[in-house]
C-alpha cells in the first residue's frame, strides 16, 4: 500500500528487508545467548539468588512499597506539571511582550538546569525553610519539586509547539465568527492540539516516572529503585534484583503508554466527521447576521462585497 511518504517494496526491497530481519534476530539471539552465559558464569542463574521473588516477604516489605512510593510522587508530579506546563505554554504566545518575557524566562531558565541538581536545590530549601516539612517527608517533596519545575517547563514547549502546528485558518476562521483570542485558544485550538501533543506528552510523562529514582539515588526517597537496594542488601542477590525492578520499569512505562495510544485512537475517533449533509430545510438561517456580513444599506450598485 503506496502512501506520501511511504512506496510499496519491490522484489528487491523485500528481499533485502527478510535478509535484514533475519540478521537482526541472529545477532540478538547471540548477544541473549552471551548475557545469559555471563550470568552462568557469575553463578547469577542460581535459583537461590531468584527465590526470594516467589515469596511475599520481598515484595510486602521491599518492592511494592518502592513501587507505592514511585507512583505517588510521579502521579503528583504529573497532576501539577500538566496544567502549569500548559500555562506557561499558552503565556509564551501571549500579545503582551511583559507576558511573553516573564513566561519564556521562567521556561528557559527551569529546562536548562538538570532535575538532579533541582531536586537537590529543592531539599536545601526544605531544611533551610520554616515550612514545617518533616525530614521522612522532605525528600517526596523535594524530588516532586524536582520534577514539577523540569517537566512543566518542558511541556510549556511542547503545548506551544503544538498549537503552533495547526493551520492559521483556525485562529483566523474563530475571530471572523467574533470569538476572542481567550476562546479560541480554549475552544478552537487547544482542543485541536491535544490530539498531536499526545505523543509527546506521554513519553514526558515516561521521563517523569523514571526520574523519580534520581531522588533515591540522592535523597535518600524511598522509591522502587531505593528499596532494590536494601533488598538486594539483605538477600544479597544484585544483579537479579536490577532485572526484576528493570521488568516492572517496563511493565509500567508500557501500560501507560499503551493507555495513551488508546486515547489518542479515540480522540481521533471522535474527531471525525460523521459525513452527513445537511439539505436546505435542516439549515437556519440569521438574516441579521447575513446583514452585517454584506451591510445593511440599500444597494447603491457598489454590492456589499
Amino acid at each position: 500500500m503506496s502512501s506520501v511518504l511511504y512506496d510499496t517494496p519491490g522484489p528487491r526491497a523485500k528481499r533485502r528487508n527478510v535478509l535484514l530481519s533475519v540478521v537482526f534476530t541472529l545477532l540478538l539471539a547471540l548477544l541473549l545467548w552471551w548475557v545469559w552465559q555471563k550470568l552462568d558464569d557469575k553463578n547469577q542463574l542460581e535459583w537461590n539468588l531468584w527465590e526470594p521473588f516467589t515469596t511475599s516477604e520481598a515484595w510486602t516489605t521491599y518492592l511494592l512499597p518502592g513501587l507505592g512510593d514511585t507512583l505517588k510522587a510521579a502521579a503528583i508530579s504529573m497532576v501539577i506539571a500538566l496544567p502549569l506546563g500548559a500555562a506557561f505554554g499558552i503565556a509564551r504566545m501571549s500579545d503582551h511582550a511583559w507576558v511573553r518575557g516573564v513566561a519564556g524566562t521562567v521556561v528557559e531558565f527551569f529546562r536548562a538546569i538538570p532535575v538532579l541538581l533541582l531536586m537537590l536545590f529543592a531539599n536545601e530549601f526544605y531544611v533551610r525553610s520554616s515550612m514545617g516539612i518533616s525530614s521522612e517527608e522532605r525528600p517526596l517533596y523535594a524530588v516532586v519539586t524536582g520534577l514539577v519545575l523540569y517537566n512543566a517547563s518542558v511541556l510549556a514547549e511542547v503545548v506551544r509547539a503544538g498549537i503552533l502546528s495547526l493551520p492559521k485558518g483556525q485562529t483566523e476562521a474563530a475571530y471572523a465568527v467574533g470569538l476572542r483570542k481567550g476562546q479560541t485558544m480554549t475552544s478552537i485550538l487547544l482542543p485541536q492540539a491535544v490530539t498531536a501533543m499526545l505523543p509527546a506528552i506521554v513519553s514526558q510523562l515516561v521521563v517523569i516516572v523514571k526520574d523519580t529514582a534520581l531522588g533515591g539515588v540522592m535523597l535518600g526517597f524511598t522509591e522502587l529503585l531505593n528499596s532494590r537496594s536494601t533488598l538486594a542488601a539483605n538477600y544479597a542477590n544484585v544483579i537479579p534484583s536490577f532485572i526484576v525492578v528493570g521488568v516492572i520499569y517496563i511493565v509500567l512505562n508500557f501500560i501507560l503508554t499503551s493507555f495513551a495510544s488508546w486515547l489518542e485512537r479515540r480522540l481521533r475517533r471522535s474527531k471525525k466527521s460523521t459525513g452527513a449533509v445537511l439539505g436546505e430545510d435542516m439549515v437556519e438561517v440569521n438574516p441579521a447576521a447575513v446583514r452585517g456580513t454584506f451591510g445593511t444599506g440599500e444597494n447603491t450598485g457598489g454590492g456589499g462585497f
